[in-house]
């Protein structure tokens, strides 16, 4: 009997820098950004302690341009991937490990910059639309961008998410 394994890695933090846009020898778009996670708690003795963990994000292709188009440090996201390593030798000779959470699916989760709309993005190539948002204060804007490019739609399936 096959055994089954799962490798994701869903995060909910602000961006430590804004996102490097490269491309590699064949044309491939990559982009690497850091995204900090803060966790708080109560100690048994009532003090209230707070630990940040930072991790390093890459996207590839449409989804890498995107996140250097829309993300800026300081932005809150959700992001989603799978977690990967890497080995390398450092400047001194020194073998090191990294790793990385190559993400597939992105959401901006703040309105910096928007003016109580969100802005959808159509990855076929077709120009960005515009969907309004509630009038509500705290709005949040949703930039949702799909790890099953060029599926058909009655195939994508939308997740909500608890927040």
């Amino acid at each position: 009997m096959p055994s089954r394994c799962l490798n994701r890695v869903t995060l909910i933090g602000n961006l430590t820098r804004d996102p490097e846009l490269r491309y590699t020898p064949g044309g491939m778009a990559v982009a690497s950004f850091g995204v900090a996670t803060n966790r708080v708690w109560v100690t048994k003795q009532g003090e209230r302690k707070e630990d940040a963990q930072f991790h390093r994000i890459v996207a590839w292709n449409k989804l890498a341009e995107l996140c250097s188009q829309l993300l800026s440090k300081g932005r809150r996201v959700y992001v989603e991937g799978r977690i990967q390593y890497r080995d390398f030798t450092d400047q001194e000779n020194n073998k090191k490990q990294i790793a990385e959470i190559i993400i597939d699916d992105m959401i901006i989760l703040d309105n910096k910059g928007n003016n109580d709309h969100a802005e959808s993005v159509d990855l076929a190539g077709a120009a960005p639309m515009e969907a309004e948002v509630g009038q509500a204060e705290g709005s949040i804007e949703d930039i949702v961008i799909p790890d099953d490019i060029g599926a058909p739609e009655e195939s994508k399936k939308d997740e909500e998410m608890p927040f």
